[in-house]
């Protein structure tokens, strides 16, 4: 009879085992608790099981501004525009820029994409969307309707070298 209570007890374990829900990926430790089923000759009893979890970290990628040859430092917005604009440029995007008013260089980045325009006065490193599908980077200043995306740390003068010495193309990618 004992081992009848001991095999049906055992049975019993392994099965109630086999339904616990798989662990979640967390940063701290899951303890389960499972109780085996009351049995008129086996009384209640309780089993603790500590289970090992696992910390997923994807590395956060950072988009690179490229002027030409050259890295240009930036810190970028939190918004919706730039989290499009870090999609488009997952495979690397080029922009062909143009000069504009001595000032600013401007380029069509192909599509349109979200945009938030408000009134704003740019200084030298702004770098903004216009119209919803153009990107501009000011090595001057100008007052309209942009969207910021975010601000190039270079010095006035640095960014005039890079800005005003004709047309450029940009580059855009993921690192």
């Amino acid at each position: 009879m004992k081992i009848t209570t001991a095999l049906l007890a055992c049975v019993t374990f392994i099965a109630l085992s086999g339904c616990a829900v798989s662990p979640v990926i967390t940063t701290e430790s899951d303890t389960t608790s499972f109780e085996s089923v009351e049995t008129d000759l086996l009384a209640s009893e309780s089993t603790t099981f500590q289970t090992e979890t696992t910390t997923v970290t994807e590395a956060v990628k950072s988009m690179v501004l490229m002027v030409g040859g050259t890295e240009v430092p930036v810190i970028w917005e939190d918004n919706a525009s730039v989290d499009e604009l870090k999609a488009l440029a997952e495979t690397g995007l080029s922009i062909g820029m143009s000069m504009y008013g001595d000032f600013e260089q401007v380029g069509s980045i192909g599509q349109s994409i979200t945009s938030n325009d408000e009134q704003t006065t740019t200084s030298p490193g702004d770098i903004v969307l216009y119209s919803g599908n153009q990107i501009v980077i000011f090595y001057g200043t100008n007052t309209w309707e942009y969207t910021r995306l975010g601000k190039a740390d270079l010095s006035e003068e640095e960014l005039t070298d890079l800005l005003s010495n004709g047309d450029v193309t940009i580059t855009l990618s993921l690192h």
